[in-house]
């Protein structure tokens, strides 16, 4: 589902927008401005769980797993 939304850019930035859908490098603007934000959205998330990792530290209930498998040989499958 989408929602079709007003928003209100300066110039620059629409020119910008104008030229890369010229160029082949985006099917339209809306494209754009869409997967601009998607990758925002994923920064934003990125910064989350790095601060997350900052306060908890990275360790989990695999690194003994992870450990013993570093130091063996495994073979997974036939």
């Amino acid at each position: 589902m989408s929602t079709q939304i007003a928003v209100r850019l300066p110039d620059q930035v629409v020119a910008f927008l104008d030229a890369a859908v010229a160029q082949g490098k985006a099917p339209s603007r809306a494209a754009l401005v869409s997967a601009a934000l998607e990758r925002e959205m994923r920064r934003q998330a990125a910064e989350q769980d790095a601060a997350v990792l900052r306060e908890r530290g990275a360790g989990d209930d695999l690194d003994p797993l992870v450990d013993w498998t570093m130091g063996h040989h495994v073979t997974i499958g036939d």
